[in-house]
């Protein structure tokens, strides 16, 4: 690919949402002479009796939960949003709401409070695949449900409240924001060229092999094109799927291998439970085809360069667009050494 994209700033197009990143390679030879912050890297048990989440301990609200033996679901106590919202609409001049309602729900993963994903077995975590399957299709057949959002915020400073390995679970009646646009994309795409948007790139980036992080029979992990967060990643299946629902056994446990990899490599990149939000886009439950949708999974950790040192996303990037240093390519470099 053209050598002028490591060494000059730049645009690139995100093909999924529509937006640009402007990418400044130069400026990773900047000197830092910014914050740098304790590590955060305590040895944890694997049961906490004050954790709120742990197997046996009571919740907040009074409850008590079960002594689960791997995952442990429940529908969160301070939910975001509500079956018991009533319909409503403002639409006053330029004063314009709806009402939203939803199920929120939590996902343990394992009973062990000190593991991540990344130090879970992969058969272990498999068995939380198969909870995002089901919970899909449980949540997803509720008529009041058009949409299900899986999600992890790993670490402090990703505004997690606790440190016990969990995901969460929002559904919702609508579209939330980063969904509808790339709802509208694929859709586009498949309708001009009946084809898959996502697999088309997937084809084109397993062709020029410069950003493919790891691959087995099923899925890819690589750092997109277009990515914004220093070492953010995607694992997407190779097969035009539109959601985790269409899993087999041996396909989910692929996946599940995915994760355990890129999880694992995060880990070794600065030697610490690395920090990152993660989240899986599919297709809405609808009950439209939606056969334009390819579903995939991304991580966008905020670590830049060290376990102290955090990309920002402030100044131009609120007021203009998304900026990045480092290159894809570099940073797939870097995560690519590490798969082991």
């Amino acid at each position: 690919m053209d050598n002028n994209l490591q060494d000059y700033s730049h645009k690139r197009y995100n093909i999924l949402t529509g937006e640009w990143v402007l990418v400044s390679p130069h400026r990773a030879k900047r000197p830092w002479q910014g914050q740098n912050e304790a590590v955060a890297n305590e040895e944890r048990p694997t049961h906490d009796p004050s954790c709120y989440l742990c197997a046996g301990n009571t919740r907040i609200n009074g409850e008590q939960n079960p002594d689960y033996k791997d995952v442990f679901i429940f529908t969160n106590d301070f939910a975001a949003l509500q079956t018991t919202s009533p319909e409503f609409s403002v639409n006053d001049g330029l004063f314009i709401a709806e009402s939203e309602q939803g199920i929120c729900k939590v996902v343990c993963f394992s009973p062990d409070h000190s593991k991540s994903l990344a130090d879970m077995e992969v058969e272990d975590i498999n068995k939380v695949v198969k909870a995002w399957q089901k919970e899909y299709l449980l949540l997803g057949s509720n008529q009041l449900i058009n949409y299900v959002q899986i999600f992890e915020n790993k670490g402090a400073v990703m505004g997690c409240s606790n440190p016990h390995p969990h995901g969460q679970i929002w559904s919702q009646s609508t579209l939330p924001n980063e969904v509808e646009k790339k709802n509208q994309h694929q859709k586009a795409y498949y309708d001009k060229n009946k084809s898959s948007l996502l697999g088309d790139y997937l084809k084109q980036e397993l062709e020029v092999d410069e950003r493919i992080i790891y691959q087995n029979d099923e899925f890819v992990v690589l750092t997109p094109f277009w990515a914004v967060w220093p070492f953010e990643t995607m694992i997407a299946p190779k097969k035009n799927y539109k959601d985790i629902s269409e899993l087999s056994e041996s396909e989910s446990l692929a996946f599940a291998e995915a994760i355990s990899k890129i999880t694992k490599a995060y880990d070794a990149l600065f030697e610490v439970s690395f920090p990152y939000s993660s989240g899986i886009h599919q297709a809405p439950t609808n009950g439209d085809s939606n056969a334009h949708w390819h579903w995939h999974m991304s991580f966008y950790p905020p670590l830049l360069r060290s376990a102290t040192v955090k990309k920002f996303m402030v100044g131009y990037e609120m007021f203009g667009s998304p900026q990045r240093d480092i290159t894809a390519e570099q940073a797939v470099d870097r995560l690519k050494a590490l798969i082991v």
